[in-house]
Parts: C-alpha cells; structure tokens; sequence
C-alpha cells in the first residue's frame, strides 16, 4: 500500500508529573487517555496501521481488547532502554521505522484527547496534498501572535518601526502542539527525525489540539471533554 499511514503511539511506564496518566480513568473512560486514543484512532478513515509502543502491562490490557478485534491495532512491546526518563529522544526515533513497513508515519500521543479521528483524518489529508508541493512533513502547531519577550524584556517577535504595534502585524511565531508529527518513512532512515527538512505547519485551534502535562491541564481536559461529549463509557 504505497499511501500506507501508521500512527505510532508511545505510552511509556511511569509519568513523572501526572502519576498513572495514560491509564487513570478519564471523563467516564475506565482505561483512561489510552482508550480513548485508541477508540479514537479506530474511526479514522485514513489510518491503516495503529503502534501501541509501551513497555507497561496495564496499556497492554487494555490495547489487547482492541487488538482481538481490529487487526489494525498492533501492540509492540518497546525495550526497556528506549521507556526511561533519560532515554534520548533521538534514539526513540531511529527505533520507530523499524517497527513498521508503512509509508508514512504519523506520530501523536495519548496526552491530545479532545484530538480525534476528524483531526487526524484533515492533516492526513493536508499533508498527503502538501507531499505534491515539495513539503517532506507536517507538524501540528499553534500561532502565537502575542507580545513574547526574551529573558531580558526585548520582544521578539516585532518586526516593524513600532514600540508597541498591533499584535495582528507582529511575526507570527509556532509552538508544537504535540498532536501530530506526519512524515515519510524515509524522512526517519534518512534524516533521522520525525519531520524533515521542510515541514508544513499545520495551524490548529486550541481545543482539539489541548495537551494534558500537568495534573491541572487532566482535570482541565475532563471538563472541556466531558461537557463536549458527555461521561463516556468505553
């Protein structure tokens, strides 16, 4: 399948700053972040391959009931240097194309939940369209158009004459938002890397694109999920 997309899913064992985050129960969710991602993916359109990657045996159980009944879902356990807190993030991407023999790999986590199968499909689609532009990549980013300073109070990001011009004609600058990396398989052989030389930007709004770090931003999350979706029962 040349077109083949894999979505690669790294839930290690052990989340430093929200403990069990990938499995506490979320928004009515008894398997938490995982399961939702999962049933999530599962409604793509567009995704041929889902990489559950994890080294912790309560991501397992619970994938194993997706697994038995959707030969998409494939759990591969990661070895145990590539699951530390000091594991070199390089090494974690050299690692991933040989996991796979998809064409294009989409690499998105656990910690986007109000990122669905919508959201995936759009960049799959962006992206397979921007591939015909020259673009190798995709990443999903936020603008920023906003005052930024750097550590000594200069602004950044104003590229006009005016002290204090309107933040529509500031530079817009981007911040990954860690809902999805989308690149040719190649792009990781060759480049090692999971976008290439040159990425689109994929600009998406805040909502779909939330991401859960602290205990404050899950709490967070559970709200703005469950008043746009209701408790689930997955």
């Amino acid at each position: 399948m040349s077109n083949k997309v894999a979505f690669f899913l790294p839930v290690r064992k052990g989340s430093e700053r929200v403990k069990d985050k990938n499995t506490k129960p979320f928004a009515g969710i008894e398997g938490g972040l995982i399961e939702n991602k999962i049933s999530q993916l599962l409604s793509s359109l567009l995704i041929d391959e889902i990489i559950i990657s994890t080294n912790d045996e309560t991501c397992i159980e619970i994938a194993e009931k997706y697994s038995k009944e959707d030969n998409r879902v494939r759990i591969i356990t990661r070895p145990e240097g590539l699951c530390l807190s000091t594991t070199n993030l390089q090494d974690l991407i050299c690692y991933v194309p040989t996991i796979t023999d998809a064409a294009h790999i989409l690499w998105g986590h656990v910690t986007t939940p109000l990122a669905g199968a919508e959201q995936y499909d759009a960049g799959i689609h962006i992206y397979l369209k921007k591939l015909t532009e020259g673009y190798d990549s995709l990443v999903g980013v936020a603008e920023l158009k906003n005052f930024l300073l750097n550590k000594d109070g200069k602004l950044i990001n104003n590229n006009t004459t005016v002290p204090w011009p309107r933040t529509q004609d500031l530079e817009p600058l981007y911040e990954i938002n860690h809902t999805m990396f989308l690149a040719k398989r190649e792009v990781y052989f060759e480049q090692k890397n999971r976008i290439g030389k040159k990425p689109f930007l994929y600009v998406m709004d805040g909502l779909h694109s939330f991401d859960v770090d602290w205990p404050d931003d899950f709490v967070i999350a559970e709200i703005i999920y469950t008043n746009l979706y209701g408790r689930q029962k997955v």
